[in-house]
Formats: C-alpha cells, structure tokens, sequence
C-alpha cells in the first residue's frame, strides 16, 4: 500500500503518501518523543522511495544513519502495533553543513539569496534595506555578478566612493545608512556567512536522490551551531523553500511526494519575521504543495506556527503537554481547537496525560479530509535512537554519493574581481608616459637648482652678498671717473649676459 504506518490506537493510523504533500505538525514538550516520531516519519518515507531533507538542531538525528540496537521493549512495541518484519537497518543519508565541516558544505550565491532575505539576515532596517536594493541594481546595470561576501563588499565600497552621483540616479543615499549595512555584512561574516555564501552553489536535484535500492536519500543538515545565529538559519530555510517553489514544476496531487522538508525548531523561522515575509512564507506554504513538496514542522508548542500556516498543516502529531503555565494551558487550548473532534476523547484532558511515545493522531484520509482524532502508540524506527559518533559520521560521508562536487569552493570572476581590475587600471593606464614625465621633472629640477646657485653666486641672498654687489662697491670706491663707470657697467653687461643666457 501506499502509505506509511505511523502508529497504533483502536486501530491502526496511516498516513497517505497521496496526501503527504499537505503540510504536517510535530508538536509536543521536550523528552515527549517528537524528535522519535520525525525519524521514525524520515525513514518511513525513504523506505517508500522519497527524498528527504531534515534540520538537526541538536545533534540528535544523525542516528538516521546508523542502524538500532535490537532490543526486547522494541520487539514488543513493533508486535503491540502490527508492524511486520520489524529488524533494524540503517538509512541511506548524506550530510550538510553551512560550515563543511560536519559534512559537505551548503552553498547559495548573494544574488541567489536576494536583497529582501538578505537584508533579513543582516537585521536591516526600511531605508538601508532601500540601499540594499540600490546595490542590487546597479550590480545589474553594470554587469557585475555577486557571488560571496567580498562581491557584496566591493559594491558597498563603489557606492560609498560614488555616492553623489549613484544617489542622483538611484535615490538618495545616506553616508550613515551605507557605514550601518557595511557593518552588518562583518557580523555575517564572522557568523560563518562568508562558508555559506559563494560556488559551486547548491543544485536541488542533489536534495532529491534515491539510492541503488530506490530508497530515498535523507539529506541531514547539521543545524547544532547554525541555530547559534537564529537569522541566519531560518533566512536559510526561507531561501531553500523559495527555490523550491520558484524551480520545481507543477505536478498537482502525485501518488508520493517528490521530497518532505522536516523543520526543526520550527519557532525561529517566525520570529521576528516582517509582515511582508511571512506573507511570502504563507504563499509558498500554500503552492509548494502543487509542487510534490510537503512541509514538516517540528516544534515544542503548535502556536509556533503563526495561524495562517497552522491552518494548512493536514497531517498532525501531537505529543504530550504539561499545563504548568498560563502559556502552557493556552497551547493546550490551541492543540485542541485544531483536532477534529472525537466523542471518545476529551482532547485538552488527556494531551497532557500522555506518555512518552503516545501521541494524538490525526491524518488526512481519501479526499483530503482529516480523520478524528486518536490517540496512538507511535511506530519505533528502525535506525538508532541517538546520535552518530563523529568516526560514524565521517565514514558516512566518505560514502556519499554526492562526492567530491561541493567540498571545494570556485571562486571564479566577479564583481570584486572586476571592480579591482578597474581601479588598478586607472592606476597604471600610461607608465611610459609616467616615466617619462618623471624624468623630464627631474631635469628640470637639475637646472632649477644649478639656476639658483648661480644666481646666488653673483646676486646673493638675505644672509650675503653676490660677486655682483662686491665688484660695484670696490669698483665705486676705486673708479670715479667717467670711464671707470663705463668700463664697470661693460664687465657687469658681460656677466649678466652670460647669467642669462645660462
């Protein structure tokens, strides 16, 4: 059959894969067993030959790959649901990290990311969003790529050194406004944005392989240190969903999803959201579905999830809440009011009196209608319950199919490139010119200054007197007629006349 066994009530509970691409929650407080419940679903759909991508926030899911221990409990809880041929196995996976260095890195491009998610990240405000935009722009108009950090710094700089006249063409541009995003960009870079930013970008078909086998690949993103900067990964899975929905074709309701995309701590990609983005984040919600993806949310309350989105999550799994806290009790409230209603149950009674691994249950059965609600032993997976060693890890990504394609970064030629090009060019656009203009100072430096030492010789200077000045007073005293005189301003003519000639 084409569905996925999720656990055990009065009867059995499915999930159609039919119906996977609707959207589904993973809710409940911590140690209730919902980081259990999205293996025990990651394995269940790659057994059925789908591909699956998962956020590890806690370091915790990288069991994926390793097969379980068999155990007694296990056996009991496989036969108590009907699971037949229960044994452990391990899963076929492929590791990412924005970094490299949990696994293969993960890439995209400035302009791939965009000036609206962008400026998301780097936490800009109205108007220096605005300038983002400007730079964007005029990167277009000139032709300049932006690939990593440095192309968006370089462009940063041109604007600043070109302010004026980029401000009388593109709007105006604030000096404050421009040092600001200059600033933010060195945050991001030292949050580790300058691995995630730059080539070989990532391609999606790498996020949806299957193996050998037909099983589908589960793409484990290392998240443990990426959460440490809550900007920068949710700005990540808002691109990745985006390329999703802007790639991907149309294919309506397939028999399977193309891929399931598992959202860990699903709380950061709200917070702090703008209006406009959890717009966007609502409409791809809405299409991405037509697009044979389906959206798993993971998070330990379901108002998380702002209520525009709650509403189109069909597929539910709810585990246990402990109403200590008025907070606690209206997320009680709020799971409740979501499930449809069972005569047998009262919902808000017994969410917070279930066990570790029970959880209430409600699936989107044919024509998409949600089942009622049940309460139900949730189906163990087959894989180990528990981190990978670090030596597990790295065999395991030593097999990957993926290789070597990602691990060593391209930088090819771009917009800092280019932009240095042209102000080495300038430097240096005539050194012959240059060389000889140098020289020719230079001679002329040399005779200004046998000029002036002759001149001083005969003339003098303020602290003493020219060969000039001496001659006239001896020759006045010693000469009084009126051929002396002559015969004085005749040899002064001759040395004055030589004086200028040289």
């Amino acid at each position: 059959m084409n569905t996925l066994l999720i656990g055990k009530g009065d009867q059995q509970v499915h999930l159609n894969l039919k119906y996977a691409n609707r959207h589904g929650l993973i809710a409940g407080a911590t140690g209730t067993g919902k980081t259990v419940s999205l293996m025990s679903l990651a394995e269940g759909f790659s057994r059925q030959g789908v591909p699956v991508f998962i956020t590890d926030v806690k370091g915790d899911i990288s069991g994926l790959a390793m097969a379980g221990t068999p155990s007694e409990k296990l056996l009991q809880r496989a036969a108590q649901i009907g699971i037949e041929d229960y044994h452990n196995e391990a899963n076929p996976v492929v590791l990412w990290d924005l970094a490299g260095v949990q696994g293969h890195p993960l890439r995209t491009t400035i302009s791939e990311m965009g000036p609206t998610l962008l400026g998301r990240i780097l936490e800009l405000n109205d108007t220096q969003s605005g300038i983002l935009d400007i730079v964007f722009q005029l990167a277009d108009d000139q032709g300049l790529l932006l690939l990593d950090l440095d192309d968006l710094r370089a462009m940063l700089a041109l604007v600043a050194e070109e302010r004026k006249e980029i401000s009388a063409k593109y709007g105006l541009i604030s000096a404050q406004s421009l040092a600001a995003i200059q600033r933010s960009v060195l945050g991001l870079e030292r949050d580790g944005g300058k691995d995630f930013f730059g080539e070989p970008a990532l391609q999606l078909e790498d996020l949806m392989r299957t193996n050998l086998q037909g099983r589908g690949i589960i793409n484990l993103l290392a998240a443990n240190k990426l959460i440490l900067t809550p900007r920068l990964y949710s700005s990540f899975l808002l691109w990745l969903l985006s390329e999703l929905f802007e790639n991907l074709p149309e294919v309506g309701d397939p028999e399977k999803p193309k891929l399931v995309f598992f959202i860990d701590e699903a709380h950061l990609l709200f917070e702090g959201c703008p209006p406009s983005l959890l717009k966007r984040v609502e409409q791809i919600m809405r299409l991405i579905r037509s697009k044979g993806v389906g959206v798993y949310f993971c998070s330990q309350f379901p108002d998380d999830v702002p209520s525009e989105i709650l509403g189109q999550l069909g597929n539910r799994i709810q585990h246990a809440l402990r109403a200590y806290t008025p907070r606690d009790q209206k997320a009680v409230k709020t799971a409740a009011e979501t499930f449809v209603p069972n005569p047998k149950l009262v919902v808000s009674e017994v969410i917070s009196q279930l066990g570790v691994g029970e959880a209430l249950v409600s699936m989107l059965a044919e024509k998409g209608v949600p089942t009622m609600v049940e309460c139900a032993l949730i189906a163990p997976p087959r894989c180990r319950m528990g981190p990978a060693t670090s030596e597990e890890l790295h065999q395991v990504r030593a097999q990957s199919p993926i290789g070597g394609k990602y691990d060593h970064a391209i930088n090819r030629e771009s917009a800092y490139e280019l932009l240095n090009q042209r102000r080495t060019g300038v430097a240096t656009s005539n050194p012959t010119s240059t060389a000889s203009d140098t020289a020719n100072d230079g001679q002329t430096g040399q005779k200004a200054e046998e000029q002036g030492w002759f001149s001083e010789l005969i003339f003098g200077n303020k602290r003493r007197q020219g060969l000039a000045e001496t001659l006239s007073k001896q020759a006045a005293r010693t000469v009084g007629s009126q051929l002396g005189k002559q015969i004085l301003r005749g040899i002064l003519g001759g040395m004055l006349g030589k004086s200028s000639r040289r």
